[in-house]
């Protein structure tokens, strides 16, 4: 293996599971699965330094501890007795890799156990955990298996097959052992059949423990019936050689090792053989399918999290976006007479000589003044239907409270809730494209659309309506602040009313620059002399602008609209400020009025947003939105890492 496809997989295998988790999707039995496959099963056995390791496997009373014993150069494991007398696997380890622990550990990962030494061979007929011995004298790089019957038990019911079973997985080779009684055993090929193809094309020894009375091309004979019960049509290239041991009453008798050697002309003796097999190789083309599986498998579960991280900041976006209008919301009460009576202050200080002089002459300014109000002489001291303006301070004082108390109960609600309920304008941009993410998700996830109307659906009334799941990545958050008391974050946000009501020094300089900005554009606008400033005569503009945006006496029922952009991405939302508006006000007066007003307002709600938003952050929303915004950028860059190592997977798989 490629070391930079080694790498690509380990990290996929480590990063993986980390990136569900941190988004918290995905089934964890099958993600556990899919690691335990790269974990045990593939990496290790890619390493440059793992050993090939074969499998003696056969039927009872076949020979395969002998051949074990012999393969190995040493007598490790018991011979002779029933069949059926061992009950685990027995490792036989070359002596140079034992002190590597991480491959002792690794050898074993398919039994879920501990690789311990065998002490006595009396171990081996109890059913327990795999056991290993030190090999001193047999292949350096090669890790024999002994493992037990196959087919010891009877009525369908076998004794060992699942630790044969596992014993197998864990193999690269099997050197399968048999006898003239059983080589036709369908029962037993059927076995070996699923062991070698089921999981992966292993490669596989024959070895025809037979009487020296047989012949060669009979052997071969017998073992192609074995072949082909196991491999079918693909017996030949998957078979590694077959080779005869003849019966020995001294092989029996202990007192010599098995005689291995080739029925086919010019083949390797066995030994060679054995030593020809390219590991790395053979591991790469045995676990080809297990490979092409678990990238596949790694496909889907980084769409899985690419879905879900995509649905976290959608979350996040809603979230925002609501919060912003409840921003809004609490300041939909616009203090004019405050902000304008403190506007026109800093006005009357920047006019020329002549104005000051004028304002000087009493009879002068109160003679038109009085002329208007008594042309507006229907003009209440009070707000109108649908203008949203405080009738005086202590009245806006109440709206501003009631207006916070409804915000902050609404916001703490969608915080907590299962659902982030969005109501924003088909015009705005940002609102439109959550919404094409909900329908995104929803076929991503095919999921019936039982809740979210289309956008088309709400057209009649300009106003798109969708709701947005709380992400599961959140709920540790939201059950933190459901366990808050309310009360007491209410509290703490209407004690900070006054710093709303507030006209801090920061904003005094942005009105004074705003009026500075006014008197360099007067000689510009077009049609002054026709304008409001004109109409009332000698009366300085001061004046009029501070009567007619202070005093708050809607006349008429008219309205200006101010455009207020949102803080969080929410765009185009309006704030009805009512001014008086006299029926002798004409178009281009109002258009006057409009062009001061609305900067005006801004300027104060710009302030005052970000000081709401401070305090919704500080006592509600800051720590979902951070710790989401932190999700987003820790699993956007594994994303990306991960996305990187399944580009190096793919290309080497081809």
């Amino acid at each position: 293996m490629e070391p930079a496809f080694y790498n690509a997989l380990s990290n996929l295998k480590e990063g993986i599971p980390r990136l569900a988790q941190l988004l918290q999707c995905g089934q964890a039995s099958d993600i556990a699965s899919w690691r335990h496959i790269v974990e045990a099963k593939l990496i290790p056995r890619f390493s440059t330094d793992f050993p090939m390791v074969a499998a003696i496997c056969g039927g009872g009373s076949s020979g395969k501890s002998t051949l074990f014993n012999s393969l190995a150069g040493e007598r490790l494991a018991p011979t002779g007795g029933r069949a059926g007398m061992n009950r685990r696997v027995l490792f036989a380890v070359p002596e140079s890799l034992v002190a590597k622990t991480r491959l002792v550990s690794d050898l074993v990962e398919p039994f879920k156990a501990d690789l311990q030494p065998l002490k006595d061979s009396a171990e081996l007929t109890r059913p327990g955990n795999p056991l290993y011995a030190i090999n001193r004298t047999g292949p350096k790089d090669l890790v024999l298996l002994d493992t037990p019957d196959f087919d010891t038990g009877a009525g369908g019911v076998y004794t060992n097959r699942d630790v044969t079973r596992m014993a197998l997985e864990a193999s690269d080779i099997f050197i399968y052992i048999f006898t003239n009684s059983n080589y036709n055993n369908r029962d037993n090929t059927d076995f070996m059949s699923k062991m070698l193809t089921g999981i992966g094309t292993r490669k596989c020894f024959l070895i025809y423990r037979v009487y020296p009375s047989f012949s060669d091309q009979e052997v071969r004979e017998h073992a192609m019936t074995v072949a082909d019960g196991i491999y079918g049509a693909d017996a030949g290239k998957n078979i590694l050689g077959i080779y005869r041991t003849d019966e020995d009453n001294r092989v029996a008798a202990g007192e010599q090792f098995m005689l291995l050697r080739p029925v086919s002309e010019n083949a390797a003796e066995f030994d060679a053989a054995l030593a020809a097999v390219d590991a790395p190789r053979l591991r790469l083309e045995l676990h080809g399918s297990i490979l092409a599986d678990v990238f596949k498998k790694a496909e889907n579960l980084l769409a899985d999290a690419r879905c879900s991280l995509d649905e976290l900041q959608l979350y996040l976006d809603a979230f925002q976006t609501v919060q912003s209008q409840y921003v809004h919301e609490a300041l939909k009460h616009f203090p004019m007479d405050r902000v304008m009576k403190r506007f026109a202050r800093i006005w009357a200080k920047t006019d020329p000589a002549h104005i000051k002089f004028m304002r000087k002459t009493g009879n002068v300014i109160e003679f038109p003044l009085k002329v208007l109000i008594g042309a507006a002489g229907w003009a209440k001291a009070r707000v109108s239907p649908g203008a949203g303006g405080p009738k005086d301070s202590a009245d806006f004082n109440k709206k501003l409270e009631e207006d916070l108390v409804t915000a902050v109960t609404s916001l703490h609600a969608q915080a907590i809730g299962p659902q982030i309920s969005v109501n924003g304008s088909l015009n705005d941009p940002v609102v439109r494209r959550m919404a094409e993410s909900v329908e995104r998700i929803r076929i991503q996830r095919k999921i019936a659309d039982t809740q979210n109307p289309r956008a088309e659906s709400a057209e009649q009334d300009r106003v798109l309506r969708f709701f947005v799941n709380t992400h599961p990545a959140v709920l540790a958050e939201q059950g933190r602040l459901r366990d808050q008391d309310f009360r007491s974050m209410l509290q703490s946000i209407l004690s900070e009313k006054e710093e709303l009501l507030d006209i801090p020094a920061d904003m005094l300089k942005d009105l004074k620059k705003l009026a500075d900005e006014f008197r360099s554009q007067m000689g510009l606008w077009s049609k002054i002399s026709q304008t409001f400033w004109a109409s009332l005569n000698v009366l300085p503009a001061t004046a009029a602008v501070t009567y007619v945006l202070s005093t708050g006496d809607p006349v008429g029922a008219a309205g200006i609209k101010v455009k207020l952009t949102g803080l969080f991405g929410a765009k185009d939302l309006y704030a009805l400020v009512a001014i008086p508006v006299t029926t002798q006000f004409k178009k281009a007066d109002q258009q006057q009025l409009q062009t001061m007003l609305g900067p005006i307002a801004q300027a104060w709600f710009n302030h005052k947003l970000k000081k709401v938003q401070q305090l919704f952050e500080e006592t509600i929303t800051g720590t979902t939105i951070g710790k989401v915004s932190e999700t987003i950028e820790r699993a956007t860059a594994e994303m990306a890492e991960m996305q990187t190592g399944m580009d190096v997977c793919a290309k080497e798989l081809g």
